[in-house]
């Protein structure tokens, strides 16, 4: 058995509880009711492994289930899997499965589902971001029917965390080796609640699953997902109690419903960030001295009051900060409009340059944070014409394809979920292609040890590299902010900010009785 000091995770326990315990004092929640839920996005994807926003993540959240699953606190809890254990090596890892478990079309799971679900997500033909993300995942054997063991390539620490990871909901084996593509328009999971109907622009309703291994949970009944891509109207029906819940708000909305009678404001640190991405194999931003050029003109301060409206900190360009383990303080970049002109200079640019920066409309802070660089470049005779184009466009035409744009990220549950999200050269959504040999060494050898000295020191390397090559621009970091009626309990801002964990939410008796 190996004891892990990470406090992501518990490794090699003798068991581990599939819920917090609960104190005596505590009042249990009341079960039933509908909770109505805002987004402000449509949900256009809810096959689970293939989604990529909040809403998304949120609608599959509800209807499927992971191994793992991550509390509030970033630490990590049992799923579908009871408990786990790691061999010295870090190389095999074996999860305890629980019995007894159905998914929603009555079938049972077994370690089968979890081998098949796992296959699918690392075949290239799927297309799944989570297959860079769940870890160096060699082969998936179903021991027996309640046993998984996990061979990988190389040691990693973090196996129990990646089975968290949102695009790793467990599926069954008969469509995960089928037809795949049905659940493009159906949902089949194991989660705490089972679908109803299916708008994506405008309402999701999903009912609680009566046969959810937990018989405590869910609480709810009901829960519906209602879009507004209006965020004004989205406060408004939270101030009318049309609404119980806005599962992320934005700083304007939040000051204006905070201090409302019956409305709870919710606020946590986060790793959340908007980016400036280049295309790092893209002249001219091939080169690193005109990444730097315009990194130098960023005002951080500045931008922490504008793009984030107070409710942040000053970044980087690296994604990580404090609210993550391994940050390391790297000598903070201010900006020098002298040493940006003469590093264009050098890299043939003495009259500055002109480029189109690219955001989509949604969250609004993209717009807001090209505005802001394209004001504090001009300095430096950098002239950045900003493109604002609809969500859904820029993800068809620009996400992943661009070579100048503005990317916005949930804190991902480690260093390496993130680095191997973004940055590395086999990251799944490798924006920037910046493809750094060095970082990505430094950042696999960092996944195969637990020592956390060894562990800081190459983390620390591989975010100085980053902050000398600037892939991207991250000015700062959002707060995750979130709204409900003071009738919803158990409900919290997730720092993750794509968790939501609504199977443990609950209303109280001032709630409105809906049919």
């Amino acid at each position: 058995m190996l004891e892990m000091k990470r406090r992501f995770f518990l490794a090699g326990t003798a068991a581990i509880l599939a819920a917090p315990s609960m104190s005596f004092a505590q009042a249990a929640p009341t079960k039933g009711g509908t909770l109505k839920i805002s987004v402000d996005q449509a949900a256009s994807v809810i096959h689970p492994l293939l989604t990529r926003v909040n809403p998304e993540y949120l609608v599959t959240e509800l209807l499927y289930s992971n191994l793992t699953r991550l509390r509030v606190d970033m630490s990590v809890e049992p799923d579908l899997a009871e408990s786990w254990s790691a061999n010295d090596a870090l190389t095999e890892w074996t999860f305890k499965l629980r019995t007894g478990v159905t998914f929603h079309d009555g079938s049972a799971f077994t370690a089968k589902d979890v081998v098949a679900t796992f296959k699918a997500i690392l075949d290239p033909a799927t297309a799944s971001p989570g297959r860079n993300n769940v870890g160096p995942i060699a082969d998936i054997i179903a021991v027996d029917d309640a046993t998984v063991l996990f061979k990988l390539s190389g040691a990693y620490a973090d196996l129990p965390v990646s089975m968290a990871y949102t695009n790793a909901r467990i599926i069954p084996a008969a469509i995960a080796t089928g037809d795949l593509k049905s659940l493009s328009t159906k949902a089949v999971g194991t989660g705490p609640f089972k679908l109803t109907s299916y708008e994506p622009d405008r309402l999701i309703v999903v009912e609680r699953n009566e046969k959810y291994y937990d018989p405590a949970r869910p609480y709810l009944d009901r829960v519906e997902v209602h879009v507004f891509p209006d965020t004004s109207a989205e406060s408004s029906a939270l101030l009318s109690g049309d609404i119980d819940v806005i599962s992320t708000i934005q700083p304007p909305e939040f000051m204006r419903v905070d201090g409302n009678d019956g409305i709870t404001t919710l606020r946590t640190p986060s790793g959340q960030f908007c980016n400036i991405n280049f295309g790092c194999d893209t002249a001219p931003f091939n080169d690193p001295r005109v990444r730097k050029a315009i990194a130098l003109t960023v005002d951080r301060e500045a931008m922490v009051g504008f793009v984030t409206e107070g409710f942040g900190t000053i970044g980087n360009d690296t994604p990580l900060n404090s609210s993550y383990q391994f940050f390391s303080q790297v000598k903070q970049r201010e900006a020098n409009i002298e040493e940006a002109k003469k590093l264009l200079a050098e890299a043939g640019f003495p009259n500055g340059l002109e480029a189109t920066l690219i955001a989509s409309d949604r969250p609004a802070v993209r717009t807001q944070l090209a505005v802001a660089l394209r004001e504090m470049a001009k300095e430096a005779g950098i002239t950045i014409n900003v493109q604002t184009m609809p969500h859904a466009t820029y993800l068809e035409q620009v996400w992943k394809k661009g070579s100048f744009y503005v990317g916005f990220y949930n804190m991902q549950p480690t260093p390496d979920g993130i680095f191997k999200l973004l940055y590395t050269s086999d990251a799944a959504w490798n924006e920037t292609r910046w493809n750094n040999k060095a970082f990505d060494a430094l950042v696999a050898e960092a996944r195969g040890t637990t020592d956390e000295a060894k562990r800081t020191e190459l983390y620390t390397k591989a975010q100085e590299i980053m902050n000398e090559e600037v892939p991207s621009i991250i000015p700062s970091f959002f707060d995750v902010l979130a709204a409900k009626r003071s009738w919803v309990e158990g409900f919290e801002a997730h720092p993750r900010a794509s968790v939501f964990r609504l199977d443990y939410a609950s209303l109280t008796d001032k709630a409105p009785k809906r049919g």
